[in-house]
C-alpha cells in the first residue's frame, strides 16, 4: 500500500502512472483522436542499427500529428563514422533529407504509411508500420524494415492541468544504412499531451518540472532468438513504472520500480545505472562506449540521450542486437527524491 506524507491538491495524484500492453494496429496508429482530454503531438520512429564493424547510426524523425505542436526536431541523423568515435550529429547528411513539417499520412489497407511532401526540398522518406511489419526508407541514406517484437505498450500519467499519455512498441530491423549492412531496433512512439504542448518541450509534465532520474525503452534480441522488450521510468514523488515482455508472450507490469544512477565527476552521461523491481528483481544498464550521444548537449533534447543495453543481473545470454536508447539527467537526481545538480 502506498502511503502519502502530505493531502494532494485536488486533481493531483502525485505522479502516478497507469501502464498495461497494448495492441497494435494501423488504424489505431493513424488515428487522430484524443485521449483523456489530451491531444495527439506526434508519431516519432527512433532507435539504433549497428554493422559488421561496430559503428552506430542512431536516426530520429517527428511525424507530426495535425493536432501536434513541434518542438526542434525534424530529422536527426547520428553516425560513429565521424571521426569521434561516438555518436554524433551528421549535420550534412541531414540536411540532405527532407526536413518535413507536416508529413502525409495515409491508412492502405492494414498499413499506415507516412511520408514527405512532393514539394518538399531535399530527399524523399517513408515509413510505414502495421501490427506485424515495419519500414524506414531515407532516400540516399537507408533502407530498413523488419518485424514487430511483442506487444505495443502504453502508459498515462495524469496532471492537473498537463498530462502525457505515451505508446511504444518495437520492431527489430535488417537493411542498409549509408552503404552498409546493418541490423537493430526501431521504437515507434506517440505521445498525447495538453494543447500547446510538445514532447521534452513544453507542457511535458515529466521533462518539464525535472521528475525523471532514469527513462528508457529497450529491446534486446538474443542469439538463441529470445527476446526481452521493455520500457520504464524511476522519478521523484511516485513517478515510476515498468512494462517488460518476452518471446513467450510473458508481459509484466508495475509501478513498484527504484533505481539508482551514477555519473562520473564533470559528466552529464551515467557510467552506471540499476533499476529493481517489486523489491526483487535487479536490472543494469550497459553503456555502449560509442553510445554517449554528445550532439544533443547544450540543445535539444535537453538530457543527455545515450544508447546501450539493459539486461537482467545474472543473465549470461548472448546479444544478438538490440536498442537500448534512454536517459539520465543528474541534474534531476541520482534515485528517486535525491535531488542532483547540475555540473560546476
Amino acid at each position: 500500500m502506498r502511503t502519502f506524507n502530505r493531502a494532494m491538491p485536488r486533481a493531483d495524484f502525485n505522479y502516478q502512472v497507469l501502464v498495461a500492453p497494448m495492441d497494435v494496429s494501423a488504424p489505431a496508429m493513424n488515428d487522430a483522436r484524443g485521449f483523456f482530454g489530451l491531444v495527439l503531438n506526434k508519431t516519432m520512429p527512433f532507435g539504433v542499427l549497428r554493422d559488421g564493424e561496430g559503428h552506430l547510426y542512431a536516426p530520429v524523425r517527428a511525424l507530426m500529428a495535425p493536432t501536434g505542436t513541434p518542438n526542434p526536431t525534424t530529422f536527426f541523423y547520428q553516425s560513429t563514422r565521424l571521426g569521434q568515435d561516438t555518436l554524433v550529429m551528421d549535420t550534412p547528411r541531414m540536411a540532405a533529407q527532407a526536413q518535413t513539417a507536416l508529413p502525409i499520412q495515409t491508412l492502405e489497407g492494414d498499413t499506415v504509411m507516412w511520408r514527405s511532401l512532393d514539394s518538399d526540398a531535399g530527399n524523399a522518406w517513408r515509413v510505414t508500420a502495421s501490427a506485424g511489419r515495419f519500414s524506414w526508407v531515407e532516400d540516399g541514406l537507408f533502407d530498413i524494415s523488419g518485424t514487430l517484437l511483442g506487444c505495443g505498450m502504453q502508459w498515462y500519467l495524469p496532471g492537473v492541468d498537463w498530462g502525457t499519455f505515451y505508446t511504444a512498441q518495437m520492431y527489430e530491423v535488417t537493411g542498409h544504412c549509408d552503404g552498409h549492412a546493418v541490423k537493430g531496433v526501431i521504437s515507434l512512439d506517440q505521445a498525447y499531451l495538453a494543447e500547446g504542448g510538445a514532447i521534452h518541450y513544453k507542457k511535458d509534465l515529466i521533462v518539464n518540472n525535472g521528475m525523471h532520474v532514469i527513462w528508457w525503452n529497450f529491446a534486446t534480441v538474443y542469439v538463441d532468438g529470445t527476446f526481452d522488450v521493455g520500457s520504464f521510468c524511476v522519478g521523484h514523488d511516485m513517478l515510476g513504472y515498468a512494462i517488460f515482455q518476452n518471446e513467450k508472450g510473458e508481459i509484466r507490469t508495475t509501478t513498484k520500480i527504484e533505481g539508482v544512477s551514477h555519473h562520473p565527476d564533470g559528466d552529464y552521461f551515467c557510467d552506471t545505472a540499476r533499476i529493481i523491481l517489486d523489491d526483487s528483481e535487479e536490472w543494469e544498464f550497459l553503456p555502449d562506449p560509442k553510445g554517449r550521444m554528445v550532439s544533443f548537449l547544450g540543445g535539444f533534447p535537453i538530457t543527455a540521450q545515450q544508447e546501450g543495453r539493459w539486461r537482467r543481473v545474472g543473465d549470461t545470454r548472448e546479444p544478438s542486437h538490440w536498442l537500448g536508447w534512454g536517459e539520465t539527467d543528474r541534474r534531476n537526481g541520482t534515485s528517486r527524491n535525491v535531488r542532483g545538480s547540475d555540473i560546476a
